[in-house]
């Protein structure tokens, strides 16, 4: 194939495994993932929350540092996508399906069927559960897309590296990010986008069939999930042949369009007064309590760890798994803007939007739930949107569009994984061939399939938090090259100097503002 590397074929051998097993043998993967996955999570749940707060704190460090001036390419290039455009593109990559996955079913679960702080069913209780969504969706789940997103776009459009997590490593280990080292790093990148990417549409497969099953009774088996896999993988691939400023920059509007139509008709008709109340002081709790929340373990408490593990952890993991996926593509559109603007953008902007789709979406799902019109809680993850839409005027209708959504972000996310698989495997093409980006399409699927086929939900879980954990610490050492070549070039540019003279000049003005006064 045109522009293939050995990282394509080392990654297609290694996962072709994975997937043959899963096919062959699924509950023995299940088995497999399963161990592992406990043994992380009891092992290594300290990490993960130590790890992502300290990407969240790098963030705010340089969204105020001098460095934030520093463009995320030359001084002089612009961007190339509008703002909104740009938004709209990165969300969509980022967090869409799981929006649309667990928008309604989080909070009700959080609320009715297992709280973080064991206050189901009380009105602390709807508090706690909107607190903890937003923990989940907010600044540390972007603060882990962003952190390797800015690293990737400060080496490849600054420092003319090739677009790979392996060169932005250059200033740590120096030769060897082109040697085997080098390969063995981008390796692992690429297996954890896969299963991260995989995970997602095995996800929206679910959810869509969960729609038709409520909907119109289509029964909810592997049968009907590959086939609607099948469907939507024709739909993306040929999006993804369609080019990046066509397919995605097109579909990411689109359905970011379609996702604010029923976010507006859901506030309008559903709970307005108590979404607006709720929403407001949600914010301000999860502002008082982000410390503690970041580094909350329950060390002494089974039950409270057991909900960490099955929630924050897995969302941690989930994040991570998909980094390189998400960092890839931010960075990609995300040439010609400041480090302080690409913080601003990645971090803060797509929080609030998550925040206020919660809000939306939990509230409606809460009040539905507590006046006993319907339970929500009852019903299966992914069918709770569809049984709160049934309750509203033109139900049905809504029903239909929230499917279309969801395939849109579907169809989205893997056309972008195509694109950063392809990137990520041709030594770093801002244009990687079609034979390639279909290859990864169908690879994509066929482990989707092959995740489900082998356990369902819990394989998807399972899998997500195992292929975050090797990546993680390659994050760790992005995050490091970033900072020891930012200080670099921040002393090239004089900032620290420039700091040191403002200094002097305030502590100046002070001295004869004094002398003036005696």
């Amino acid at each position: 194939m045109k522009n293939a590397t050995t990282v394509f074929y080392v990654s297609i051998a290694i996962l072709a495994g994975l997937v043959s097993m899963g096919i062959m043998m699924p509950a023995s993967l299940e088995n497999v993932t399963s161990r592992a996955q406990g043994v992380i999570t009891d092992s290594f749940g300290w990490y993960y929350l130590i790890l992502v707060s300290l990407f969240v704190f790098v963030c705010f460090y340089l969204l105020v540092s001098p460095v934030g001036r520093i463009k995320l390419g030359k001084q002089e290039e612009k961007p190339e996508f509008s703002r909104p455009t740009w938004l709209a593109m990165l969300f969509s990559a980022g967090v869409g399906i799981g929006l649309m996955f667990y928008g309604t079913y989080e909070p009700i679960s959080h609320y009715m069927i297992s709280s973080p702080t064991g206050q189901e069913g009380t009105d602390q209780g709807i508090k706690d559960a909107m607190r903890f969504t937003f923990f989940h969706y907010g600044i540390h789940a972007w603060a882990i897309y962003g952190s390797v997103a800015m690293v990737l776009a400060y080496f490849t459009f600054r420092k003319g590296e090739l677009s790979l997590i392996s060169r932005t490593l250059r200033p740590l280990i120096g030769k060897h990010s082109d040697g085997a080292v080098g390969k063995a790093i981008d390796v692992i990148a690429v297996i954890s986008t896969v299963m991260g990417v995989a995970t997602s549409l095995g996800f929206g497969a679910m959810q869509i069939n969960g729609g038709l099953t409520y909907l119109f009774d289509v029964p909810s088996t592997q049968t009907s999930q590959t086939i609607i896999i099948l469907v939507v993988t024709v739909l993306f691939m040929i999006s993804a042949l369609t080019g990046l400023s066509k397919g995605i920059k097109i579909l990411s509007n689109v359905n970011m369009g379609l996702s604010a139509v029923l976010l507006l008709i859901v506030f309008i008709l559903g709970p307005t007064i108590f979404t607006l109340n709720l929403f407001t002081d949600t914010v301000g709790a999860y502002m008082q309590n982000f410390i503690n929340m970041s580094f909350r373990i329950a060390p002494l408490n089974e039950e409270g760890r057991s909900w960490i593990n099955g929630w924050t952890i897995f969302y941690w993991a989930w994040w991570i798994a998909w980094a390189p996926f998400v960092g890839v593509f931010i960075a990609r559109v995300s040439k010609g803007r400041t480090i302080r603007e690409f913080v601003v953008g990645v971090l803060l902007v797509p929080s609030l939007i998550g925040f206020i789709w919660f809000s939306t979406f939990g509230s409606a799902a809460i009040v539905t739930e507590s006046s006993g019109l319907l339970s929500i809680s009852s019903l299966a993850p992914e069918e709770s949107l569809f049984g709160l839409l049934e309750g509203f005027p033109f139900g049905m209708m809504l029903s239909l569009l929230a499917i279309l959504i969801i395939v849109t972000f579907f169809v989205t996310s893997a056309d972008s994984g195509t694109f950063v698989l392809g990137m990520m495997t041709t030594n770093g093409s801002q244009n990687p061939s079609a034979s390639i980006k279909a290859t990864w399409g169908v690879f994509l699927s066929v482990t989707a399939l092959a995740l489900l086929y082998s356990g369902g939900l819990q394989a998807l879980q399972n899998t997500m938090i195992i292929a975050a954990l090797p990546f993680s610490v390659i994050m760790v050492l992005m995050v490091v090259s970033l900072l020891k070549s930012l200080k670099k070039e921040a002393n090239e540019l004089g900032f620290g100097q420039l700091r040191m003279d403002r200094m002097k000049t305030v502590d100046k003005k002070r001295k004869e503002e004094v002398k003036k006064a005696i």
